[in-house]
């Protein structure tokens, strides 16, 4: 009788669990590991945001990450994804094309072009803004005002 109690609630919480994941987006979807070879896979889809240091540790990183992490819907609304690589002696080829010295965040457009790089974190504010000046983000938003009908002159 104690297992079947058990399975019960394994069973419910397992459905509870996969029903909030079907309705809430996963941290997954925004933040990769920066393993790839290179961004074509995001090319047109997504503007990569990349964000490299030394370690996991450096105090830089770890600030740049927990400002992400604060805003994520906003993110999502212009397409972003995170990529992170904190390996150094992994030479990842991502890392071997921007070539960052310690902290360095690379913002990279639709295009698959370099649109900036910092060397300090920068919040989810400063970022969107950079996007939202861009000629295919100004485009995006265009395109969905006259989708809902609201046309300014």
């Amino acid at each position: 009788m104690k297992r079947v109690i058990a399975l019960v609630f394994a069973g419910l919480f397992a459905a509870t669990a996969s029903a909030q994941s079907a309705t809430e987006p996963q941290e997954t979807d925004l933040f990769l590991q920066a393993d790839m070879d290179d961004l074509s896979e995001f090319h047109w889809k997504k503007r990569p945001v990349l964000v490299f240091a030394d370690s996991e540790d450096d105090p830089a990183f770890q600030a740049q990450m927990e400002l992400l992490r604060e805003q994520p819907d906003d993110l999502r609304a212009r397409d972003v994804v995170v990529l992170t690589d904190t390996d150094p002696a992994a030479r990842s080829p991502l890392r071997l094309k921007m070539r960052p010295r310690g902290f360095m965040l690379v913002l990279v457009g639709k295009d698959g072009e370099i649109k900036l790089r910092k060397p300090r974190p920068w919040d989810v504010r400063e970022i969107t803004r950079s996007i939202d000046k861009m000629t295919i983000r100004q485009r995006e938003i265009r395109d969905a005002k006259e989708k809902s009908g609201k046309i300014f002159d």
